[in-house]
C-alpha cells in the first residue's frame, strides 16, 4: 500500500476510497481527468465495480495494489475509477460495449477508451500478467496505429447507440389473456420442480420474476406457476442463500441448491424480496413467508439503517480477506454457543463436524425441513421447537456479532431506499405494523426534504452529509413508487403531490422526442457518448416499466388521461418483444396483467376509513388501489364524502353502487 493516497481520497463511494491508497493514480469520473486524457492525448482506462463485488477486490490485490502493474497503468492511461452503483450511466455504457466485443459482462469492468471517452477494447477479470499484456498492446496500437483504434471506436460507439432502440407502436389491439399464456407458457419449461428457480446455476433469486408469477398465478388461476412460486420461495428460505439467524438474502448461490451463497447482501435484494414475501404471505397466509419478510426487516434496522433513517447500500462478501467467514460455523462453535439444545438443532440447521461447505469443518446453516416436520421426528411440540429455535437464533446472533464484521458500503442511494420504502410500506399494511410504516415514512421525508434541489430536481446519493450526484431515471421512478405506496398506507395526498412533481420532471428532463420511451438520464446531466434507454427488467426492474406503472396509477388516481395514454404507449412499444423472453419482462408483464384484468379503484368514504382499509388488507388483491380521506381534492374522492362507510368498486371511469362492507366489495371485484 502507498503511504500517500491517490486522488480518491476525496471520493463519496467506500468503493472509490478502498482504492484511495493503490500506487494507481486512480481519478473520480470528472473533468479533471477527462481534461487531463485530451490535454495529453492519452487512452482512458475505465474500470468499474463495486464495494461488495468480490472478483473486484480480487483483482485489486493482484493488479492494482502492484507497483509494476500500476507503473504500466501510470505511464500509457488516465486510470478512473467508477462505482457502478453511483453511477450506472457510465456502467450502462461501457457494459454495453463489453458486450459488444466480447458476448458478455460482468464485474470489474475494464474498459480502455480513446481520449474523447468512446472504447476500443475491454474485459471483465484479468489475472495480472495478461492485464500487462492487454494494457501495453492497446497502448502500443495507439501509438503505431491510431486511425486502427478510430475505427474501431466508431463502430463500438455506433452499436451502443444503436442497442435497445424501441420504436412506438402507433396501433394496438387489446391485450388478452392469451397475450399473458403466450409469455408464461414458454417460461415454464425453465422451472426447477426439484429446487425452485430456474434448472441453472448459479442461481439468482430474481424476485421481480416471482412477483409477477405470483400475480400471475392469482388472477389466471394458473397451478403451475403457483407451485413453481411457492417451492422458490420455501427453498429459498431454507437456504444457505437466506441468514439463517440474522434475516436478510444474499445476492446468490453459486449452486443450484441455494445452498452456497456468494455472501454479499445487497439492499435492492433484500427490498425486493420483503415485499415479495410479504405479498405470498397476504396471498397464502404462510407462516414461513411473514417471518422471513419480518426477520429481514429486522435485519434492515440492526445493521443497515443510518442515523438519518436512510439505508445503507450493501454489506460485502468477505470480512478478515475471507468470503463468507463472518458467517459460517464449525460444529464446536455453534455446540459451544447453543450448549443442550446443540444436539437437538445441529440436524435442523445441517451443521456437521465434517461440514457442508467446500472448507473441511465449516457449515452454512440451511434447513430442509419444516418445523411442523422436525417437531414430530424430534417428539416435541411445535411451539418447543418454535421456542427453542429463537431462542437459539438470538445466542447465536450475538455470539456472531463479537466477529469481525464485512465491510459495510455506507453510502445511501435514492432508487435504492425508494424500494425499501415500498416493501416497508406494503409491510406495514400486510402485518398491520405501524413501526414498518414508521421507518418508511422517516426515510420518505428525509429524501424529500434533502435530496430535492431548488428546481425540484432529485439526486442520487448522500453520505457524510451531502449530496453529489444528479438522480437518473431509476431515482425518480421508483421514489415515485414508493410515494404511491405510503399514500396507500395513510391516505396523506401529500406524497401523490410530490409524486406528481416528480412525475412531470421525468416527463420534461427524460422525453425521448424521438420513441416513448425515457432516457435513463436526464437532459439537464453530464453529456456522455450516448444516452441509454433501460428497458429490460434485469435483478431490478428497468426504470421505463416502474416509470410506465407510476404513469398507469398516477392517471388513475388524479385522472390524468395524459399519464394513462404514455404509460400505454410504453407497453405498446415493448409488447411484441416480451413473449420471446418473459424473465427479462417480468416487471412489463405486470402491466399487461393490470391491462387484461384492470385495476380496481376502491375509494373509502366515511369515518372508518383505517378500519375498512386494514380488513381489505387481508385479502389478496394485486390489481387495485386504494383511496380514502375526507376533504379530498382527488378526482375520485370529491363528490363521495359520508359519515357512514361507503365504498366504491371504480373501473375505467365508471363507480358501481356503494356498499357497507369489506365483503360486499369483495363481491363486486372483476
Amino acid at each position: 500500500m502507498n503511504l500517500e493516497p491517490n486522488s480518491l481520497i476525496n471520493a463519496s463511494s467506500p468503493y472509490l476510497l478502498q482504492h484511495a491508497y493503490n500506487p494507481v493514480q486512480w481519478y473520480e469520473w470528472g473533468a479533471e481527468a477527462l481534461k487531463k486524457a485530451k490535454a495529453e492525448n492519452k487512452l482512458i482506462l475505465v474500470s468499474i465495480g463495486y464495494s461488495a463485488c468480490h472478483w473486484c477486490h480480487v483483482m485489486e490485490r493482484e493488479s492494482f495494489e502492484n507497483h509494476e502493474v500500476a507503473d504500466v497503468m501510470n505511464t500509457h492511461f488516465v486510470c478512473i475509477k467508477v462505482d457502478r452503483e453511483e453511477r450506472p450511466d457510465i456502467d450502462q455504457i461501457y457494459m454495453m460495449a463489453i458486450q459488444l466485443m466480447t458476448g458478455s459482462g460482468g464485474w470489474p469492468l475494464n474498459c480502455i477508451c480513446l481520449p474523447d471517452q468512446r472504447p476500443v477494447y475491454g474485459g471483465t477479470y484479468f489475472k495480472k500478467d495478461d492485464w500487462i499484456n492487454v494494457l501495453l498492446s492497446v497502448a502500443k496500437l495507439w501509438s503505431t496505429e491510431p486511425e486502427k483504434a478510430l475505427q474501431y471506436a466508431d463502430r463500438l460507439t455506433s452499436g451502443i447507440k444503436d442497442a435497445e432502440r424501441i420504436l412506438p407502436v402507433y396501433q394496438v389491439q387489446a391485450y388478452t389473456e392469451d397475450d399473458l399464456k403466450a409469455i408464461t407458457e414458454p417460461w415454464k419449461r425453465n422451472f426447477d420442480l426439484s429446487e425452485g428457480g430456474y434448472n441453472r446455476a448459479p442461481k439468482f433469486p430474481l424476485p421481480n420474476n416471482w412477483l409477477f408469477l405470483l400475480r400471475y398465478s392469482q388472477l389466471m388461476d394458473d397451478d403451475a406457476t403457483f407451485v413453481s412460486t411457492m417451492l422458490t420461495l420455501e427453498k429459498m428460505a431454507f437456504g444457505g442463500i437466506y441468514d439463517q439467524i440474522g434475516g436478510g438474502f444474499a445476492r446468490y448461490s453459486v449452486d443450484g441448491e441455494w445452498h452456497a451463497p456468494h455472501f454479499e447482501k445487497m439492499l435492492y435484494d433484500n427490498a425486493q424480496l420483503i415485499s415479495l414475501y410479504a405479498e405470498a404471505y397476504q396471498y397464502t397466509k404462510t407462516p414461513l413467508f411473514k417471518e422471513v419478510a419480518e426477520e429481514s426487516i429486522n435485519w434492515l434496522e440492526r445493521e443497515m439503517t443510518s442515523a438519518e433513517g436512510l439505508f445503507y447500500s450493501a454489506l460485502d462478501a468477505d470480512s478478515e480477506g475471507v468470503e463468507g467467514k463472518f458467517y459460517v460455523w464449525d460444529k464446536s462453535a455453534f455446540d459451544s454457543v447453543l450448549t443442550e439444545d446443540a444436539h437437538l438443532l445441529s440436524d435442523y440447521f445441517d451443521v456437521t463436524a465434517s461440514g457442508n461447505w467446500e472448507e473441511e469443518e465449516t457449515n452454512i446453516l440451511r434447513r430442509k425441513f419444516n418445523v411442523e416436520e422436525y417437531a414430530e421426528v424430534k417428539g416435541i411440540t411445535i411451539l418447543e421447537l418454535e421456542r427453542k429455535l429463537k431462542k437459539a437464533k438470538d445466542k447465536l446472533l450475538v455470539a456472531r456479532a463479537n466477529r469481525v464484521r464485512p465491510g459495510l458500503d455506507d453510502k445511501c442511494l435514492t432508487a435504492w431506499n425508494a424500494m425499501t420504502i415500498r416493501a416497508l410500506a406494503e409491510s406495514s399494511m400486510i402485518f398491520d405494523n405501524e413501526k414498518y410504516y414508521l421507518t418508511a415514512k422517516k426515510a420518505a421525508d428525509f429524501l424529500l426534504s434533502n435530496l430535492i434541489k431548488e428546481d425540484g430536481s432529485l439526486q442520487r446519493n448522500y453520505k457524510s452529509g451531502k449530496a453529489s450526484i444528479p438522480g437518473f431515471l431509476d431515482d425518480y421512478a421508483f421514489l415515485i413508487e414508493a410515494l404511491i405506496s405510503l399514500y396507500q398506507c395513510d391516505f396523506n395526498e401529500k406524497w401523490l403531490t410530490e409524486a406528481e412533481k416528480l412525475t412531470n420532471q421525468v416527463l420534461v428532463n427524460f422525453n425521448d422526442p424521438n420513441g416513448p420511451m425515457f432516457f435513463y438520464t436526464s437532459s439537464a446531466g453530464e453529456e456522455l457518448i450516448a444516452r441509454k434507454h433501460e428497458i429490460m427488467d434485469n435483478v431490478i426492474p428497468a426504470s421505463n416499466s416502474v416509470m410506465a406503472q407510476n404513469l398507469h396509477t398516477m392517471g388513475l388516481l388524479l385522472d390524468l388521461q395524459a399519464y394513462t395514454d404514455k404509460a400505454a404507449a410504453m407497453l405498446a412499444a415493448v409488447h411484441g418483444q416480451i413473449k420471446s423472453y418473459g424473465s427479462a419482462y417480468s416487471n412489463w408483464s405486470i402491466q399487461l396483467l393490470n391491462e387484461v384484468f384492470g385495476i380496481n379503484e376502491i375509494a373509502i368514504a366515511g369515518e372508518d376509513t383505517i378500519a375498512v382499509q386494514k380488513e381489505f388488507n387481508t385479502h389478496y388483491i394485486p390489481n387495485k388501489i386504494i383511496l380514502a380521506g375526507t376533504n379530498s381534492t382527488l378526482p375520485l374522492l370529491k363528490d363521495k364524502q359520508s359519515i357512514e362507510t361507503k365504498i366504491y368498486i371504480c373501473r375505467n371511469k365508471a363507480c358501481q353502487l356503494p356498499v357497507g362492507t369489506v365483503d360486499e366489495a369483495i363481491n363486486n371485484l372483476n
